[in-house]
């Protein structure tokens, strides 16, 4: 697709970019479809600056927003929509004239994935693992967009787990529980649960042989997600796999919440296959046959 006067621009904010795949990605979806768009990756350091051109250009239809930004972004945004908002961080623009709208897609893009797994999640027991920002994006997203029947939080970190675990209570109606990580408390959880998501970068990149979760607190009704999509397959997921678990990669994650970026931008259907291919070949070699960029999350 040719560059010209009428091509949409689109990007990731955040400081560093040079690690992320979502150029490669956008750019690809974009121009399996023939749209007249381009996708670039900005280093910001001054966020109000940077959203004060934004809101003044003609010609940039959104943005990706990736660490450090997802918080301080929303102060200079014209609308939060709710889950983004419970979640207190946004990592999607959409710009309408001058209006900037924030999302979560971290949220929808977990929640989608599991929804492509055959997952029903209704009355179902959930335990994440982890308390930090891409938890609390999917906690949030299962307390108000899901019918799940229970939660329980496993973390190491004691006030941001406990702060998770009362801002849900307090901004939903979906029962809550939180405790410190270990195997006392990681065992009766597990063995309750129908689904687990693993969201601490624990078996990432270059420590492929860690893992949080003993091999046999899994089992065949517990189905396991881990959101380390470098390496594709983390030894959690083929410990739970071995243990007979259905498992669902972080990769599924990550390009689900791109896939949900770009259909807000575009208003059409992402070619996901393209979206996923993209994202497996660049993860199909061995961890360290190149420099890896970071492995969970978006961005």
């Amino acid at each position: 697709m040719e560059i010209n006067a009428d091509t949409q621009l689109c990007g990731v904010l955040g400081q560093p970019v040079k690690h992320s795949l979502s150029p490669a990605i956008h750019n690809a979806a974009f121009q399996h479809l023939g749209l007249n768009y381009v996708y670039l990756a900005f280093p910001v350091e001054d966020v109000p600056y940077a959203l004060h051109g934004i809101r003044a250009l003609g010609n940039l239809r959104g943005f990706s927003v990736t660490i450090p930004h997802k918080v301080s972004v929303m102060a200079h945004l014209d609308t939060i929509e709710p889950t983004a908002r419970h979640i207190g961080a946004v990592n999607t623009i959409v710009k309408e004239n001058q209006t900037l709208s924030g999302y979560n897609t971290d949220a929808s893009g977990a929640l989608l994935a599991l929804r492509h797994a055959s997952v029903d999640l209704a009355g179902k027991h959930v335990v994440i693992i982890g308390s930090g920002g891409a938890a609390r994006a999917i906690a949030f997203g299962l307390a108000l967009e899901t019918s799940i029947s229970r939660l329980t939080i496993l973390g190491i970190e004691e006030e941001e787990r406990q702060t998770l675990a009362r801002n849900l209570r307090e901004g939903t109606t979906l029962h809550v529980e939180d405790h410190m990580l270990n195997a006392d408390t990681l065992e009766p959880a597990l063995d309750q649960a129908q689904v687990m998501i693993h969201c601490t970068p624990v078996g990432m990149d270059p420590h492929v042989d860690q893992t949080c979760v003993p091999q046999q607190f899994f089992h065949p009704d517990l189905t396991v997600m881990d959101i380390v999509y470098n390496p594709l397959d983390t030894r959690l997921l083929k410990e739970a796999r071995n243990a007979g678990s259905p498992t669902i990669r972080g990769l599924e994650m990550f390009l689900h919440q791109a896939v949900a970026q770009f259909e807000l931008w575009t208003g059409q259907p992402a070619p996901v296959p393209v979206m996923r291919q993209v994202l497996e070949s660049r993860f199909s070699k061995s961890p360290s046959s190149s420099p890896s960029p970071p492995g969970r999350g978006s961005g």
